[in-house]
């Protein structure tokens, strides 16, 4: 969609006529134009002409058809990357980037070795939560979850996030309730301190994937300026003004971060009733290898055995480069 041609179409028209529109995008998901039957036909022409309804998108799915992942080219030509994730349980959920690229530059990740190009709009994130609702659409399926944890780190685009979620939350648009949208920082201080105080209940993830900081510095940059202590004291701030748990993403890679004496690290850390640890399966990326399932299992059971809350979250997608930016890096 060419959305700064189309802001510059419905610059001039009636505050009414601007939200119809958006009504008409991202509720009635409209193919064309020339479908809305509310709009004078004058004003669809020159839709049609300047802005048409289009997202350009390239989709693959992996083999076991849990999940599906688009390459989506904006209108300046650059790329980015969004993913569906079904559960067995039949519910879907949408994981959006926020940038094109990424500056944290976080060693297990692809995006970092793009570098960083541009922030996203709000409309381009709420763009591909639109090119998925549509897909699913056809299935007669919906979107049950949002997840702000695809390329770029959305606390370094807040403004834009923040007005993404707007619209993703309008029940005139995307009607999709705020306990169910996620989203997830490297460690940006600042950004945990503005979410508290957002009157929407969203939920907070932070990535952790280490359990000290001389690991942490090693394989993500921003701990040398926002240490687990700084982190782990805006989280606690956070609850103690929104009362909602916290999750904590914990990417399990082999031989660095698995071993039984990062799990007793760890229990010193998290051990708080409302903290959640969120132990994820590694999508590689040709630098680290995932822990193997018996580390996994032992690893977790460390945890559980301290009483500490636990989930796991199993890799989508290894067979269709589902970890963030291995597409949009080819």
């Amino acid at each position: 969609m060419k959305w700064t041609k189309f802001n510059q179409t419905i610059r001039s028209l009636a505050p009414y006529r601007q939200k119809q529109l958006f009504e008409l995008l991202f509720n009635n998901l409209l193919d064309k134009w020339d479908q809305a039957t509310n709009i004078p036909a004058v004003l669809k022409k020159e839709l049609n002409e300047n802005c048409p309804i289009e997202t350009v998108g390239t989709l693959q799915k992996s083999s076991d058809k849990q999940s599906f992942k688009a390459l989506i080219t904006l209108e300046d030509n650059e790329k980015i990357e969004t993913v569906l994730m079904q559960s067995r349980k039949g519910r879907n959920t949408v994981c959006l980037s926020s940038q094109v690229g990424c500056t944290m530059n976080c060693a297990y990740c692809a995006t970092g070795g793009m570098g960083f190009k541009r922030n996203l709009t709000e409309l381009e994130m709420a763009e591909q939560l639109l090119f998925w609702k549509k897909f699913l659409k056809e299935k007669n399926k919906h979107v049950d979850n949002v997840v702000f944890m695809g390329m770029g780190e959305p606390f370094a685009n807040y403004d834009n996030f923040i007005k993404a979620v707007e619209i993703i939350n309008d029940k005139k648009y995307f009607n999709i309730g705020a306990r169910k949208i996620s989203v997830s920082t490297c460690g940006i201080i600042d950004g945990i301190k503005k979410l508290s105080r957002e009157p929407k209940q969203i939920n907070l993830a932070i990535s952790l994937h280490a359990s000290n900081d001389k690991l942490r510095s090693e394989i993500m940059p921003i701990n040398k300026e926002a240490s687990i202590k700084k982190i782990l004291l805006a989280v606690d701030n956070y609850i103690e003004k929104t009362n909602r748990k916290v999750m904590f993403e914990y990417l399990l890679l082999s031989g660095i971060n698995d071993e039984d004496e990062h799990a007793e690290e760890l229990i010193l850390l998290m051990d708080k009733p409302l903290y959640v640890i969120n132990l994820v399966t590694y999508n590689p990326t040709g630098k680290f290898k995932r822990s193997s399932k018996f580390q996994t299992t032992k690893f977790r059971n460390i945890l559980e055995t301290a009483g500490l809350n636990v989930t796991q979250r199993h890799s989508f997608g290894s067979d269709i480069d589902a970890a963030c930016g291995q597409l949009a890096g080819k």
